[in-house]
């Protein structure tokens, strides 16, 4: 939050993620609660069912709302590098770099892919420096950062798979 000089952190878990299959995904519900475990203690890290309260399924739609409800608010878009790699197949991915500020954070095995990606290659001339982090929400979109952060070779897809494990105390 130092690094791009954000307030608060709104995490939001999405019902259904449109490319991925449902078999195998754990419950809205546990994920929402999983989230609420990792980031207890974080108080300017709120999770939020926003976008099932809104009813969106895709992101630019979630987007959209959240600068119709709160055009105030500045808003940055977080995401993995490995996320900037695939955006392509998102529908509508080119507004929504279009629309909102965005960072990107470093991942394992994906930073040189995601850079030399149709992403930043389209959008190279909006790229502000890691230093310049601090300001891109304050830029106008499109506008979009990608920030070195120390590597965590943790798989969000290895930490999803089903395993045994005990129920998450509250």
């Amino acid at each position: 939050m130092a690094r791009l000089d954000i307030d608060e952190v709104w995490w939001l878990v999405s019902p259904q993620n449109p490319l991925k299959a449902k078999r195998g995904m754990a419950s809205f519900a546990r994920r929402m609660d999983e989230a609420a475990t990792l980031a207890r203690g974080e108080k300017r890290i709120r999770v939020v069912d926003l976008e099932a309260r809104l009813g969106t399924r895709y992101t630019i739609d979630t987007v959209r709302e959240l600068r119709r409800r709160w055009p105030r608010i500045r808003f940055v878009w977080l995401m993995g590098a490995d996320i900037l790699a695939e955006l392509p197949r998102w529908k509508r991915w080119a507004e929504l770099f279009r629309r909102i500020p965005v960072a990107v954070f470093a991942r394992p095995e994906y930073c040189s892919k995601s850079l030399a990606g149709k992403v930043s290659l389209r959008f190279r001339r909006y790229r502000a420096g890691p230093r310049s982090g601090r300001r891109v929400a304050s830029l106008a979109p499109p506008a979009w950062t990608f920030l070195p952060v120390p590597l965590d070779p943790s798989s969000g897809t290895a930490l999803r798979r089903p395993r045994a494990r005990k129920p998450l105390a509250f």
